[in-house]
């Protein structure tokens, strides 16, 4: 910020709070001391005002509104380019520098926590009870947006309890998804087969892959369905339709895992307009050792101790 508008902004501020000071004690010195049942002459509503003095208490809270004003005014930043001089602050204060000295001070009491997990393999925190409350309290501010708080997903996100997982289930590739987050994209493919196909391929996985009934009077032909399956999708999903880790594709097999639904309409959705998903990367806002504690209670979800 310039000199110019620096001065400006303090000038103005400043005065303003000296024009309030003069207006608060002018009018206090413009009332009677004693009070009355005389009124101001005018009603509203039935309603008459009498012409008494401002209590002392409500005048001593504006004089001290104002002096707390001038006070943080003095403290944090507030005077065009002034930093304020509340100590302990290189430079002055802002909220970013409140923001890192809350973080760093956790840091220091917690970080020797999680840094002993951070030895421990994957299944042994998993075993852990008190790092498994830590994990559950990381997972319910991170992650519970968008799995459930009680991790069993919702239309589109996946179900944490289950054995279905499209990335890997292994502890290596839960704690990697959520360290480097995982961007999927089923492309759409109406322009490609038409309208006959998507009803094709959607009765062939739906009937013979996923060993799910068709509803009576359904259009589509399954023979002519496996023969697009053949050529346009079983480069990710497999021959057999049991999904391939690498590129995020589910296991067609297993309709149960099936984020967006295993009705055959939700079927032909999924094929004609295709799906995009995205895992956001954690680890710019956890860090290694907290991504670690979170990946074991997140194994631990779907491996339950007997």
């Amino acid at each position: 910020m310039s000199t110019f508008w620096s001065g400006y902004i303090t000038l103005l501020t400043l005065g303003t709070i000296a024009a309030l000071f003069w207006l608060v004690f002018a009018t206090r010195r413009g009332q009677r001391s004693d009070t009355t049942e005389q009124t101001l002459g005018h009603s509203f509503d039935g309603i008459e005002e009498y012409d008494n003095p401002l209590p002392k208490w409500w005048f001593m809270l504006f004089v001290g509104t104002l002096v707390f004003g001038l006070g943080y005014l003095v403290l944090y930043p507030g005077l065009g380019n002034w930093r304020g001089v509340l100590p302990g602050y290189d430079g002055g204060w802002t909220q970013d520098k409140q923001w890192q000295r809350e973080v760093d001070l956790a840091n220091a009491q917690y970080g020797p926590i999680f840094a002993k997990y951070s030895s421990m393999s994957v299944e042994q925190v998993a075993q852990d009870p008190e790092a498994l409350k830590m994990g559950g309290r990381l997972f319910a501010n991170h992650c519970g947006i968008c799995h459930g708080s009680d991790a069993k997903g919702a239309l589109g996100f996946p179900d944490l309890t289950d054995a279905h997982w499209r990335w890997g289930g292994e502890p290596a590739a839960i704690k990697t998804t959520i360290e480097s987050g995982r961007i999927a994209g089923m492309p759409a493919w109406l322009p490609v087969i038409g309208e006959q196909g998507v009803q094709d391929v959607a009765s062939y996985v739906r009937h013979d892959l996923a060993q799910l009934p068709l509803a009576e009077g359904s259009k589509g032909d399954r023979e002519a369905g496996k023969q697009l399956y053949a050529t346009n999708c079983a480069a990710c999903h497999g021959q057999n339709g049991e999904g391939m880790a690498l590129m995020g594709a589910p296991n067609l097999t297993r309709p149960d895992g099936w984020i967006y639904g295993s009705s055959l309409g939700q079927l032909q959705q999924t094929i004609r307009h295709g799906r995009n998903g995205q895992m956001p990367a954690q680890q710019d806002y956890l860090g290694s050792d907290k991504i670690h504690v979170l990946a074991a209670y997140v194994y631990s979800l779907s491996h339950k101790q007997p």
